[in-house]
């Protein structure tokens, strides 16, 4: 009886993921701007754009990065409204309690938004797509840093290399839930301080390789 009860949850939960995924995810527009609501689908189809999906995958992971951008809006207005009336009304420890709850709430909101993603995007893509994803997400970052580096610094040991790449995948990993594109570069500038620090202690001087790779790049009529 075993492989039959195995071979019917297995046909079961086939039948469940189909269904699921054939369902249309709806994009939580209501009550929004028009106009950010079409600047968000045209930034959220951009950062779909290199996936080869058929429908309606397609809209449905669209409609999930659209949600997603709206639900990390409304994470940072709600925390942004507490924080305001608690200095308008409140004073001394009182006023800095409710503007540590209002912080406290945002980030139990972000924690539980930061795997909800990935796992509804799982729905439809494989972790190469998602991670595809949260690059265009975050400007391609992890790449572009990761490559400067090493041609600024072309004698980088593999070991230094995995370091400076682990060290950039968890500012990614941060960055997702930045509130704007300056907070997320803000988290990118952190992690490359990190890495600068820990060059210069195995031996590398940055304001030297940074000289000498602007000097290469202008040997070659480009500019950085």
């Amino acid at each position: 009886m075993k492989p039959i009860s195995t071979i019917f949850l297995l046909l079961l939960f086939g039948i469940g993921c189909c269904d699921l995924c054939a369902q249309i995810v709806e994009v939580k527009s209501d009550g929004r701007d028009s106009s950010y609501v079409a600047s968000i689908t045209s930034r959220s189809e951009k950062n779909i754009a290199g996936l080869e999906l058929s429908e309606p995958a397609r809209t449905n992971v669209r409609n999930l990065v659209i949600n997603r951008y709206f639900e990390l809006n409304d994470i940072y207005a709600e925390r942004d409204t507490l924080i305001n009336q608690a200095k308008r009304n409140l004073a001394g420890d009182e006023r800095n309690q409710a503007i540590e709850a209002a912080r406290g709430a945002c980030d139990s909101r972000l924690y539980r938004s930061h795997f909800a993603f990935p796992a509804n995007l799982g729905i439809y893509l494989n972790h190469e797509q998602i991670i595809a994803i949260f690059d265009a997400m975050t400007y391609d970052k992890v790449r572009v840093t990761y490559d400067a580096y090493c041609d600024m610094i072309p004698s980088l040991t593999d070991e230094e290399k995995a370091q400076l790449y682990a060290w950039l995948c968890e500012a990614r990993d941060l960055a997702i839930d930045a509130e704007s594109s300056n907070k997320k570069h803000e988290v990118f500038n952190k992690y490359k301080g990190r890495i600068n620090n820990y060059l210069s202690a195995r031996g590398y001087n940055i304001a030297e390789e940074r000289k000498a790779w602007e000097e290469r790049v202008k040997a070659w009529g480009g500019s950085l």
